[in-house]
């Protein structure tokens, strides 16, 4: 990798850290404003809806200039919406706008790889830009949880300018002001990404016309023998991935005896063997093998399935070791180990569907347009699975089968994706050897 990519992975885990920090201290500022419980999993539902609302145009957009500025910008657009949060706009409004970024940020992020970086590296950069990033999920939501600490927050608070008066005075305020200056960090290292000199066709301004030009792209690629495989699991992994983190916690709750707070670590055990699985994608996966590994999905369903039979009394609650105020039980250690199992099968697969994506959306259009496309069908995931989970919770279904029918789904349907590849790949040799028989 060159000099350029790792300032590329430098920019996107200061900002990836940012935003992470930044939903802990939101719903540090819901609960100081009193606010409703059921307002808190809106701020998630506010963040990602930009994604689907805009996909038609941020993809434009990150074509529309070189990848760095686009960065750039949109980094500034998350600390707007710091801003806004800061001086008493309601969370929800203001999260909304740094989804706004964040939205804009990803076709240009990931972009950016398949103008840098060429098709056989692309599985390597991604391994290495997904394993970065569950590390600065897993920092900033410890970094968020640190700020509003009542030992740190009184220290940033008593830190006020003599005869200034800044108007932060609480402990979630004094964080949004951290948080601010890691978002300055990212965009001061946003400047110093190099122009790769890729130039596109002049983009549209008329909004038809992006809608327009959105919907060839998403039928190009849906309609591409590669490219539909890719988006289908990407698009399977990333509402798979936002369902499983509200099963998760429910199970620890019912199966492990473990209080939210406690739950809430298996969250970064989880994320640890994603990066993992990642990381080792990207090691031992070329891009030209990406395909070898959809029968993993199928594994990562299955291996799910196997949590709705475990739980905390199966084995005698004995302390092994105290790691601060974390006790690792034996009666835990299979819990555990299973979601260590679920991330780096799900980071293992993921990852090379990924970079075979990016690189069929370059072939196929642009990398940005390509990007937004994936980010469209992802989102529309998230915001339909996270419905379909609540709704069974609503029907007050157990967690048990709610888990098994989780996994279940998520290995058929990988199933469904291997048979429709083996279908493509017939009707692809089929159709080379009758030219081949022409010829």
């Amino acid at each position: 990798m060159n000099r350029s990519f790792y300032i590329i992975m430098a920019a996107q885990f200061f900002s990836s850290l940012a935003d992470n920090a930044l939903l802990i201290a939101a719903i540090a500022l819901l609960a100081q404003l009193h606010a409703p419980a059921w307002m808190t999993p809106l701020l998630k539902l506010f963040f990602v809806l930009s994604y689907v609302v805009l996909a038609a145009f941020v993809g434009a957009f990150a074509d529309s200039r070189p990848k760095g500025n686009v960065m750039f910008i949109t980094n500034t657009i998350k600390f707007v919406g710091c801003v806004v949060m800061l001086f008493g706009s309601h969370p929800l409004f203001a999260y909304a706008i740094v989804g706004l970024g964040a939205a804009a940020y990803s076709p240009a992020k990931y972009g950016i790889l398949t103008e840098l970086l060429p098709p056989e590296k692309l599985v390597a950069a991604n391994g290495w830009i997904e394993g970065l990033t569950v590390g600065s999920i897993i920092l900033g939501t410890v970094l968020g949880g640190v700020l509003i600490s009542n030992t740190v927050s009184q220290s940033l608070l008593s830190l006020d300018m003599p005869a200034i008066d800044t108007g932060v005075d609480t402990p979630a305020e004094s964080a949004i002001m951290i948080i601010m200056m890691i978002y300055i960090i990212a965009a001061l290292i946003n400047l110093k990404i190099p122009d790769t000199g890729a130039r596109y066709v002049a983009q549209k301004a008329n909004p038809i016309e992006l809608i327009k030009d959105f919907s060839v792209c998403f039928k190009t690629l849906w309609n591409d023998r590669l490219g539909q495989i890719s988006l289908a699991v990407t698009t399977l992994f990333w509402g798979a991935g936002a369902t499983l983190q509200f099963i998760v916690i429910k199970w620890a709750q019912v199966a492990l005896h473990m209080s939210l707070s406690q739950g809430a670590i298996l969250q970064a055990i989880s994320a640890v063997g994603v990066a993992g699985g990642a990381v080792w994608a990207a090691w031992r996966i070329p891009l030209r093998n990406s395909l070898n590994v959809l029968p993993y999905g199928i594994a990562m369903g299955l291996v799910v399935c196997v949590m709705a039979v475990y739980n905390s009394d199966m084995l005698p609650n004995t302390t092994i070791m105290t790691i601060g105020k974390l006790e690792l039980s034996l009666n835990l250690l299979p819990a555990y180990f299973l979601l260590i199992l679920v991330g780096w099968l799900a980071g293992y697969f993921v990852v090379p569907m990924n970079a075979l994506l990016q690189h069929r959306g370059h072939v196929l259009m642009s990398a940005g347009h390509s990007i937004a496309v994936q980010n469209f069908n992802e989102n529309i995931s998230v915001l339909m699975m996270l419905l379909i989970y609540s709704l069974l919770i609503w029907l007050d279904v157990p967690i048990y089968a709610v888990i098994i029918g989780f996994g279940v789904t998520v290995s058929l349907i990988m199933w469904l994706v291997i048979k429709r590849h083996a279908r493509n790949q017939a009707e692809y040799d089929s159709m080379h050897l009758i030219g081949e028989h022409k010829v």
